[in-house]
């Protein structure tokens, strides 16, 4: 599916047709940009609402030749594209954001950890590991429970373990993916910083956010984070901007960390707009996807300054109840300031089929008021 008419504005190619490029869409209207979207079926929640719609297989490098033609730029919704594909496009002279050597941080963890390290950026102890007896080495320095993590593939707390002990071990590598080790990090809370990088260096750095984890998705998040030391959040900015920096992001960076009584821990890299900033959408001056079209485009950065004092983003989770549109009216007339955000996703139990924002000046009453329409909206129960 594409449209017959040549294109009026620059052509921004993204790879991958999820909810993420469904909502670059809107900004992308309004800044005069035509997206482009490659999907791999006519399902996708992107390919439902986006004109310029091809179809393909983003492993196959043909299929991505073909896809890129004609694009001014090309930058992704998803890490998934294998590195060397990517190397291709450029030789082919594709312009490509993120590069091939800044995204393999956010596709291999392994990778990831190494740079971080070696940048001086706050992470836990860790270690590639190739079977149980590394492991248990690793515990025996750094105590149980160890965490192990698939070094690529892993996302909303899949590839995920929390090993407690050597049976838990053999468990994990029974998978038979590639992992590594790091050490279990008591923490009092989830933080997730955004940042974005122009190719020529201009930076801007989102409000730090916390983020509310429930079986390692993320459900909800408070923009600003609250109580959070002015210092602190400084650190986290000026954390998320160098890593940004010395890695050679070009678009969107989402930093997720871990605050301890010991100060802040780096935990996952995404470089894509990201689920803690769906919050920007009407909660900042520029939105998470204009930023990320400006970034990879080269355009001057947008103001990431709040609208309102606090901002409050609930995920709407897939019930036993698909029909969602039936509850619309309750929620639109009790609250009609909260902002109701679909994807077009076949409702299933526990998946990401939307989200709701809510704002105003009292954090409580406003997480209120988040909490409520995404509990009706899911369950027809009332909080």
């Amino acid at each position: 599916m594409s449209s017959s008419y040549p294109p009026i504005g620059p052509v921004v190619g993204m790879v991958g047709a999820g909810q993420l490029a469904r909502m670059t869409q809107p900004p992308a209207i309004a800044l005069g940009i035509e997206l482009r979207v490659l999907a791999n079926t006519a399902e996708e929640s992107a390919a439902r609402v986006i004109v310029d719609t091809r179809f393909g297989d983003y492993r196959k490098l043909a299929d991505l030749r073909e896809f890129a033609r004609g694009c001014d730029v090309i930058t992704f919704d998803h890490e998934h594209v294998p590195t060397e594909h990517i190397r291709e496009l450029i030789a082919d002279g594709h312009a490509v954001h993120p590069g091939p050597d800044a995204l393999v941080h956010a596709q291999d963890k392994a990778v990831m950890r190494q740079r971080l390290t070696e940048i001086g950026a706050p992470c836990p102890p860790w270690a590639r590991v190739s079977g149980p007896g590394d492991v248990e080495r690793f515990a025996a320095e750094h105590g149980w429970p160890v965490v192990l993590k698939a070094v690529r593939g892993g996302y909303d707390g899949r590839g995920v373990w929390v090993c407690r002990d050597a049976a838990q071990v053999e468990e994990a590598f029974a998978g038979g993916v590639a992992l590594m080790a790091e050490a279990f990090v008591p923490f009092e809370r989830e933080l997730a910083v955004l940042v974005a990088r122009s190719p020529h260096g201009q930076g801007v750095s989102y409000p730090v956010v916390e983020t509310v984890q429930q079986d390692g998705i993320c459900v909800e998040v408070l923009a600003p984070a609250p109580l959070l030391d002015p210092e602190d959040a400084a650190q986290a900015q000026r954390i998320a901007l160098k890593i940004a920096h010395e890695l050679g992001v070009t678009g969107l960076l989402a930093v997720e960390m871990f605050e301890t009584d010991r100060g802040l821990i780096v935990n996952e890299l995404a470089m894509r707009p990201h689920n803690s900033g769906h919050w920007t959408i009407e909660g900042a001056g520029t939105s998470q996807f204009e930023q990320h079209l400006r970034a990879v485009l080269d355009l001057p950065l947008g103001a990431p300054t709040m609208t309102a004092p606090y901002v409050v983003m609930v995920n709407l989770l897939g019930g036993d109840d698909p029909d969602l549109f039936k509850r619309y009216e309750h929620v639109m007339a009790h609250d009609p300031g909260v902002k109701v955000h679909f994807y077009g996703k076949e409702v299933r139990p526990g998946r990401k089929i939307g989200h709701v924002t809510a704002l105003g000046k009292d954090l409580d009453e406003v997480r209120a008021r988040a909490r409520h329409a995404a509990v009706y909206l899911t369950t027809g129960e009332y909080t």
